[in-house]
């Protein structure tokens, strides 16, 4: 409820997250609240830890303390994003939302670093920790006030699909667990004089190492050319599939720029009987609707097919037979007859799966001698596409 009210008085047009100006005052708004959030927790935490001469909740306040230069990283990351395209950036700055979730995670592991060598010393050189009803009420304020936090980040995350916001979520709720912990330490000290506070604090500089690391890889994923989502690939081709005209697609091609900033390539089959000019129409028809429609900006190659061509159709059925006895080959595609004087030509492209280690030597062999026995006046020439959609 508390989410969804600050959402409708702070984002406005909120329903329409495909708006690049609505996605970034949702950015805006989760960083703005994350600021005033995490220096309240920090403030408090900090001089709690000193009162108490307490490492590990000092520790946990330096972790609010980054979380609030995060968010201020986020804030930045996400005004930068709405830039439009330029001379040096044509393809937008959508990409910089992803930069800001990469410093933000970075930064964690350094102050995990810090803390660590802080919370070590601590269990060299222990001190006298004190607590009181106001440790236990701050660090129960701080477990819930996150517990919100995590469900705000990951509501909004989910709402305009935001890496930087999910990480951000992530590390919310490894807050909880951190502050638990420190929680768990003055506990066992009340009651058993136990004085556990620099195990707890690094245990807790441990915890947001691991979890800058996993957010390291999450946010450089996308910076480095991740593979497209498997719904977005079967949505592109079901759906160009669907276009009256259109016989196969292959050789999908996903570039993303950033958050609304998709662009994409692909080859289109049509009967090569058809007049090039009505094909030409059809492509541009797919570019207009993918735009229009999913603002995928998209570029359609015409790829004329022979149809009712038997000799070609029992080509394609072996060629077929074959792909299914070699794990990483798939989808046969452009295959043709290209006649000579003494031989024929048969070409065609194989998309090949890299984790397979296909020999490709070998590959070429069995289908040679496929169509050899068919016809030994067949020379086969395949090439081999790579995988750009790990298999979707």
């Amino acid at each position: 409820m508390i989410t969804e009210t600050i959402i409708k008085n702070t984002v406005k047009n909120y329903e329409n997250t495909a708006d690049p100006n609505v996605r970034s005052d949702y950015g805006n708004t989760a960083a703005i609240v994350g600021i005033c959030t995490n220096i309240i927790l920090a403030a408090c935490k900090l001089i709690l830890g000193i009162l108490a001469s307490s490492i590990s909740i000092a520790a946990d306040g330096i972790n609010n303390l980054t979380d609030t230069t995060s968010s201020i990283i986020t804030l930045v990351g996400f005004r930068i994003s709405r830039r439009p395209g330029d001379k040096e950036h044509p393809y937008g700055h959508a990409r910089s939302e992803y930069i800001a979730g990469m410093v933000v995670s970075v930064l964690i592991v350094v102050v995990g670093i810090e803390l660590f060598r802080s919370s070590f010393l601590k269990i060299l050189n222990p001190t006298t920790v004190s607590t009181s009803p106001w440790v236990y009420g701050i660090l129960v304020f701080s477990i819930i006030l996150k517990l919100w936090q995590s469900r705000f980040y990951n509501k909004i995350a989910a709402s305009i699909n935001s890496v930087a916001l999910a990480a951000t979520a992530t590390d919310s709720r490894n807050d909880v667990i951190t502050t638990t912990t420190v929680l768990l330490a003055m506990i066992i000290y009340h009651f058993t004089n136990w004085n556990i506070d620099g195990y707890a604090g690094c245990f807790v500089a441990i915890f947001i190492m691991k979890s800058g690391y996993e957010l390291i890889k999450d946010t450089s994923s996308p910076l480095l050319g991740e593979a497209p989502d498997s719904t977005l690939v079967k949505m592109i081709k079901t759906e160009i599939l669907g276009f009256n005209g259109v016989l196969g697609v292959h050789d999908l091609v996903v570039h993303n720029y950033g958050p609304g900033q998709i662009f994409a390539s692909i080859h289109v089959e049509v009967d090569s009987r058809e007049n090039v000019m009505t094909s030409h129409e059809l492509m541009d028809e797919i570019e207009k609707v993918f735009i229009e429609k999913h603002d995928i900006h998209i570029t359609c190659h015409l790829d004329p097919v022979e149809v009712n061509n038997p000799k070609l159709e029992e080509i394609a059925k072996i060629i077929k037979e074959e792909v299914k006895n070699w794990n990483g080959l798939r989808d046969p595609h452009d295959i043709r007859i290209v006649p000579g004087e003494h031989h024929s030509n048969i070409i065609f492209d194989l998309v090949e799966t890299p984790e397979e280690n296909v020999d490709i030597s070998a590959a070429t062999d069995a289908f040679s001698n496929r169509l050899k026995a068919l016809d030994p006046t067949y020379e086969v020439n395949i090439r081999f596409d790579s995988d750009y959609t790990r298999g979707n």
